[in-house]
């Protein structure tokens, strides 16, 4: 059988890598060619980029998974599939640039579970989210019961999987799924504004940012304190940080100080 060309589009502009979900007329679900690309392009993501915006085109980010190549399959291949999405989902949460994932109309399933990957989601009004994989008879597969669980909590989850039911923007926000939500049509042009913003940090922040901050969540107190101190210890002493303290300091000097 031969493999088809996976449709993602991918440009750099400037310092931020821009990932396209592009299959518009299957509102960009997500076939096995797609989740691949995914993975390989944020294990090694190309060296100039600092973020990376991850977006859709058309009027959804995702219908989900593309469940017509799941039908009849081995629990083997099921197996298969899953981890392969976990493999991929993973590079994108535990690579070198943080990602801002630009969300509209649906969000549904294995979208939402690629999304919940991104460190960033900005939504535009109009944008919905669901899990209604139990109505497909099947089960999340892509890492929902990890990463959606962890920002909604999971009662919120099992609540949005028994009933499948569609999440509004507005409560998406409230209750942790997204970080922002856009004025309307304009969640693109925003992800991308942060994405240029976040990737004017220094980039050793920015790998211990995204790459600390959840192994610390999981791990007892004392040694998350221990471990913020040795990642405290190795970003200050980079030689960036050094010359952007050294920066700051001589910028403060410059300014009158208050005498109060």
């Amino acid at each position: 059988m031969p493999v088809r060309a996976a449709a993602i589009e991918v440009r750099t502009e400037g310092v931020v890598g821009i990932v396209s979900l592009a299959r518009s007329a299957k509102r960009n679900a997500i076939d096995g060619a797609m989740i691949r690309r995914i993975g390989a392009l944020f294990e090694d993501p190309p060296a100039e980029w600092r973020a990376a915006v991850l977006q859709a085109q058309g009027e959804h980010f995702s219908a989900g998974l593309d469940l017509a190549e799941h039908r009849a399959r081995s629990p083997e291949a099921v197996m298969a599939v899953s981890r392969l999405w976990h493999r991929a989902t993973q590079a994108v949460r535990a690579g070198r640039i943080p990602v801002v994932a630009a969300l509209q109309g649906h969000v549904i399933g294995a979208g939402l579970e690629l999304a919940a990957a991104a460190h960033l989601r900005i939504a535009d009004p109009g944008a919905r989210f669901s899990l209604p994989e139990a109505r497909r008879g099947i089960f999340v597969g892509g890492g929902a019961s990890v990463r959606v669980g962890r920002l909604i909590g999971a009662s919120r989850l099992t609540e949005m999987m028994l009933t499948g039911r569609e999440v509004e923007a507005e409560e998406a926000l409230r209750i942790g799924l997204v970080h922002r939500l856009s004025a309307p049509g304009a969640s693109l042009a925003d992800a991308r504004a942060l994405a240029e913003d976040v990737a004017g940090n220094a980039p050793l922040s920015n790998q211990m940012i995204i790459g600390a901050l959840e192994e610390i969540a999981d791990m007892p107190q004392a040694a998350g304190l221990f471990t913020e101190a040795l990642a405290a210890s190795y970003v200050q002493t980079d030689g960036e940080a050094q010359a952007r303290m050294d920066a700051f300091l001589t910028r403060k000097d410059r300014k009158p100080r208050d005498a109060g």
